[in-house]
């Protein structure tokens, strides 16, 4: 009997079997052994799955493009062979639709770059179940606001698992978040890069759960929680991987950007925060996380980056991972129990969690140029990316795709009307219908107040997380040796700072009419700032990028 039969099985005679009682349902539409969704077949050949490591099984997927049919009949047209698979995450693998995680390989059983739907080719990918997400998009949508932002967020579509002839239901497949030219798109570090700029990155590390192994301490308490410990886990490289040098690389940049953020002057643009962040990944990533209020975006699952100093060696916050506890009112504490659309998420070390979240946001808050970037942006998204138009457009166009297959999974798994994983306050709906208009309903009462309460004020001339840099000009950039400075007027002093804020020299060699140059040959390759004074009094700012001599 092939695989889509037994979904065949399910709704035998209108009814399925729940602890051998068959129990009614209601079915919209006709029962047929197909699919319009991608179809994933999983054959484990009577091995067991597991969360680590990996079981070699065979997988096979089925997809003949938007709108047409796919049966487990059909052969493999987008990929068929081996991959490694186990388990994944930790509350969700207490669910009965099961998460997973897994590797394509070769008949060897290396690594196998493909493409799979549509994605750059790769090797890690994720099936993310439904269980906890009744609408089948609050992952989806917090990734599709994020790269219409403007950055990476993992590619995802919604897709039909069957394992071992028994059909799973609807998941989320989408990639691994992992240092790729197409997803973390940063320099790779190998065990060898111990010194100079191949040091400075690029390293993905993040806020989740952790032990003595696989993660370092913070310099600084939580903000709202005196005394607290605040903990970063090591991604990339991984703990088992990351070299000595690396670790006293990354901590030391972590705790320089840390105590100018925490110090007195953290507003200033020179000596303050602003030389070590992007600041615009900063703003979107808050905005991601407070749109869905969202209780892991600070504390759980919570990413962050750094390229290579002769790329761009400032701090990035993303992309954003996790939010089936997002969109929705949880019984957790006040800030995401209230129904209202009230409440901030980076304010989560309130209700007491565990890992406590760091509190770079709530400092970040406490900078009027970094609040009113925030405002601006907020208000020009919501006029775009963030409108009701745009939101609730998406929201019904996954919904008619996944019409017939959300029938079918909610066969397999008869959780409407029932509380199940997030404990949520709000009364469940017994339709998928209903679960969508909670859903939009929720949105509207999160926009609305949002609307009302961002921080900061609008300013049409944010826009750039140093002051504005005028009609200066900085050539060539990037430069290895001898850098030129033009400005329209006439320079009382020029400085050049590393990110990190440290002057490295002071410029006055005349080049010409307000044109100054300067040899930087043994300057250390990485991102530096120029700050010019002029003869009016005002202050310029630019950027350039030294790197090394290929000489």
């Amino acid at each position: 009997m092939n695989a889509i039969n037994t979904i065949k099985r399910i709704f035998l005679a209108g009814r399925f079997v729940v602890a051998g009682v068959l129990m009614p349902v209601t079915v919209a539409g006709s029962v047929t052994d197909t699919t319009s969704l991608p179809l994933f077949v999983i054959d484990t050949r009577g091995k067991i799955i597991q969360d680590e490591p990996k079981t070699d099984v065979f997988l096979k997927i089925v997809f003949h493009g938007q709108g047409n049919i796919n049966s487990s009949d059909d052969p493999g047209n987008v990929y068929e062979g081996n991959i490694g698979i186990e388990y994944r995450g930790r509350y969700s693998q207490t669910f009965p639709q099961k998460p997973y995680l897994f590797e394509t390989r070769n008949a060897s059983g290396e690594n196998l770059n493909v493409p799979l739907l549509g994605f750059p080719p790769e090797n890690d990918w994720i099936l993310i179940p439904s269980y906890n997400d009744k609408t089948f998009l609050r992952n989806e949508l917090a990734f599709r606001i994020f790269r219409q932002m403007g950055h990476y967020a993992p590619r995802s579509t919604l897709c039909e698992v069957v394992l071992n002839g028994d059909y799973q239901g609807i998941y989320l497949f989408c990639e691994k978040i992992k240092v790729d030219k197409n997803r973390v798109s940063i320099a790779k570090l190998d065990a060898d890069d111990n010194a100079g700029d191949s040091l400075t990155g690029g390293y993905i590390f993040k806020q989740d759960y952790y032990d003595a192994s696989n993660s370092w301490m913070s310099l600084y308490p939580a903000l709202d929680r005196p005394g607290s410990s605040v903990y970063f886990v090591y991604e990339y490289p991984g703990p088992e991987a990351i070299t000595w040098q690396q670790k006293q690389y990354l901590r030391s940049f972590v705790y320089a950007f840390e105590k100018a953020l925490y110090g007195k002057e953290f507003a200033d643009p020179f000596k303050g925060y602003r030389p070590y962040i992007d600041m615009g990944s900063f703003i979107d990533y808050f905005i991601v996380g407070e749109l869905s209020r969202n209780i892991d975006a600070y504390k759980k699952s919570c990413y962050y980056y750094k390229d290579r100093d002769s790329r761009d060696g400032r701090l990035h916050a993303g992309p954003v991972w996790d939010f089936d506890w997002a969109w929705k009112n949880i019984d957790e504490c006040d800030i995401f129990r209230a129904t209202d659309g009230s409440g901030w998420a980076y304010q989560v070390n309130t209700c007491g969690n565990w890992p406590v979240a760091v509190t770079w946001m709530e400092r970040l808050l406490q900078d009027k140029h970094f609040a009113d970037e925030l405002h601006t942006r907020y208000v020009n998204l919501r006029k775009t990316v963030l409108s009701e138009k745009a939101l609730f457009g998406y929201i019904d166009s996954v919904s008619a795709r996944i019409d017939y297959a959300q029938n079918r999974h909610y066969v397999r798994w008869p959780i409407l009307g029932i509380n199940v994983g997030t404990p949520e306050v709000d009364p469940q709906p017994d339709s998928y219908e209903g679960v969508l208009e909670q859903f939009k309903d929720w949105i509207r009462k999160r926009l609305a107040w949002l609307d009302q309460n961002m921080p900061g004020q609008y300013s049409e001339s944010t826009g750039d997380s140093l002051p504005d840099k005028g009609s200066l000009q900085i050539y060539p950039n990037p430069v290895t040796d001898k850098i030129s400075i033009q400005i329209d007027q006439p320079a009382k002093s020029i400085e050049i700072y590393s990110v990190t804020g440290v002057l490295w020299k002071t410029v006055f060699e005349p080049g010409g009419e307000n044109v100054y140059q300067t040899e930087i040959g043994y300057l250390p390759a990485g991102i530096y700032i120029i700050r010019i004074r002029t003869s009016s009094g005002t202050v310029v700012t630019g950027k350039f990028v030294k790197v090394q001599s290929t000489l």
